[in-house]
Parts: C-alpha cells; structure tokens; sequence
C-alpha cells in the first residue's frame, strides 16, 4: 500500500501519545500478566469502568499462580458486573497453561501466545508491543476506524477477511523501537479524537497526513455493513421467597451464555406452550406456590450484543415440597451477595434491598 507520509505519521503519534497519554493504571506497568489482564477487561468495555475492576482485581489475583487456581465462583464474583464472563474463565484458563506449561512466564512470540485460551489477534499483539517491546500488530475498532481514514481505506471493516488488510497496514507503519507506544497511539486517538461521528479533525495532531481529512470525507469512513437485528426472547422471572424469609436461586449451566451464574430462576415465554411458567416454575422444583402478586416486580429490558432479553419479574411466596436439584438452592439476602450474578439479576437484588 503506498502512503507518501509513513515516516511522518509514525513519528508524529508517538510523539504525541508520549505527550497526551491518558493516565491509565496498566499504563504504569510492564508487567505482561497484568497488561493481559487489562486487555482482556477492555474488550467491549468503556475504560471508565474497567478502572475499578482492574484494581481490585489485581489486588486479589497479584500473579498469575494466585488466578490460576482461584475458585471460579469465586473468580465470576469478582468479575461481577462487568459482563461477557467467558472472558474471565478464559483468561483463568490461560494463565492455567501459562503456569503449567510455560513454568509462568508469558510467552514474548505471537506464536506461542496466540495458543493460550483468549487469545486472539489483537489481545496478543497488545501484549506483545507493550509488554514486551515486539513490534507486533494489534487491531481492534478504534485502529481500523484510524486507518481507514488515514488510508483512506474502503472495505468493509465489519467483514472478518478485511482485519488482515489493517494488520499488514499496522505492520507497515509500525514504530519498530517504540511499538508499544504506536498502538496505543492508534487506540488513544481512535478513542478520544478520530470517534465514530464528528471527528475532532481540528484536534487531531496526524490531520496533515490524513488522506480522508485532505479529501474532505473523514466521516464516510469506515465502510461498516449493518449488523442484522438482534434476537429478543421474553422470561418471567420468579423472585421466589419461602417463609423462612430465603430465595430460590437457580445456576445456570456450565457452558453458553452467563455460564456458571446464579439467577432467580428464569422461564422463556413460549407462545406455544400449553402450560404457564408459573406451571412450569411449580414442575421443575416440585413447589408450591401460595401467594403470586399480580403486580409486577419489575420490569425492564438486558441488551447482549447479539440478544435482548425482555425480562417480567414477580415476587411471589412458596414452600419447597421437595429435596431441590444440585442446580438450585435457597439463600438468605445476605447470602445472595457473596454469589456471582449477572447484570440483570443485580438490577432485581437492586429492588429487593
């Protein structure tokens, strides 16, 4: 790809990401498990809430051999709120391998590390240009939006086959001595001047040397197909309380979505059901139900990026007439809190205090 201002583009960003650099807490380290963790919570996450997270994190887990074998309740309570938990499990397992098999050193090889659970493309090559001084590429939306503009690049960024086309431009514009500080470059002007919509060209220290600036269409790029729409799936959820004054919960399953977290249990409504979820609530734990409000508890909407749940939730009182599956368990509030739940659950304990 031929750009006349590679030199100039790269020195300029590192100049001023050395200047303007945002004070982050993993930007005081070179540290790769702790950089790791850092890119790992980032992912689809605004740095302003990540910043809470990665402190306490770090303090429970310090070093690897302290996450790698932490309880994975434990370890989803802690990373309680801050969604997409596969990516803690994930990353547990491959600080896991990490100690087992590289005697817990991270690897410093796109080759190696790439092999670790979690780890993609981009996750590896933050790791290895920050931590380690490789100059590696690390691509996510900010860079692609960066370059498309800078580049004037046209394809379609939300096509799989197109982040090869970004990676070879990074690899080629790349500071060799500080690549580090060149990614992060990209990411910080991504993040806080180059935005989706209007742009701060007027802010942008690489304005000079933008092909989309200099055309006068920086906001027509990136090209970016439209997502098809999201599944919506309706629940009843049944805040359960016997009269012992404790809960029914329910965990989910080990794999899928919020895997391994605890809910008040949870019935899809099903237009072609025959029975009611509060029939199918009293089959699946054998109890019986004594008060139901008509009144709804609460009710509200949980986006995923690829689903929406449209979630009805009712207070309602019962007695357990059975021994419950392994799967369920009656709690205390008190209780509730040292248990790993997600977002929408949270918003229901929320109501409940």
């Amino acid at each position: 790809m031929k750009y006349p201002y590679k030199k100039e583009f790269t020195s300029t960003l590192v100049e001023w990401y050395h200047n303007e650099k945002r004070d982050l807490p993993w930007r005081r380290t070179d540290d790769p498990y702790k950089i790791w963790v850092s890119e790992v919570m980032l992912q689809q996450t605004r740095v302003d809430t990540v910043k809470p997270y990665y402190n306490r994190f770090l303090e429970k887990y310090p070093t690897l051999e302290s996450l790698a074998y932490a309880p994975q309740e434990e370890l989803l309570k802690m990373w309680e709120g801050l969604g997409y938990y596969s990516r803690a499990r994930n990353l547990q397992s491959g600080v896991r391998e990490v100690v087992e098999k590289y005697n817990g050193q991270v690897p410093d090889n796109r080759h190696d590390i790439s092999k670790l659970k979690g780890v993609g493309p981009y996750t590896a090559g933050a790791i290895l240009s920050i931590a380690y001084n490789k100059p590696e590429h690390a691509v996510d939306g900010n860079v692609m939006r960066v370059l498309s503009r800078v580049l004037l690049i046209q394809e379609d960024i939300a096509l799989p086959k197109t982040k090869k086309i970004f990676e070879e431009a990074v690899t080629g514009l790349i500071d060799q001595n500080d690549p580090g500080a060149f990614n992060q470059g990209l990411m910080d002007l991504g993040a806080q001047i180059c935005t989706p919509t209007s742009p701060k060209c007027l802010l942008c220290p690489v304005r000079e040397y933008c092909t989309a600036f200099n055309e006068g269409n920086p906001e027509e790029l990136p090209v970016k197909s439209k997502k098809t729409k999201t599944k919506r799936v309706t629940f009843d959820v049944f805040v359960a309380k016997n009269s012992e004054g404790k809960y029914l919960l329910e965990k989910r399953p080990d794999q899928g979505l919020l895997a391994s977290m605890w809910q008040f249990p949870m019935i899809e409504i099903a237009p072609e059901s025959v029975q009611s979820t509060h029939e199918i609530l009293q089959e699946n734990y054998k109890l019986r139900i004594f008060q139901t409000s008509n009144e709804l508890l609460m009710k509200f909407k949980h986006i995923f990026s690829h689903l929406t749940w449209e979630m009805n939730c009712y207070l309602i009182e019962v007695e357990i007439e059975r021994e419950l599956p392994d799967c369920a368990k009656l709690v205390t509030l008190e209780e509730i809190k040292e248990l790993p739940m997600s977002v929408p659950m949270l918003k229901i304990l929320n109501i409940l205090k």
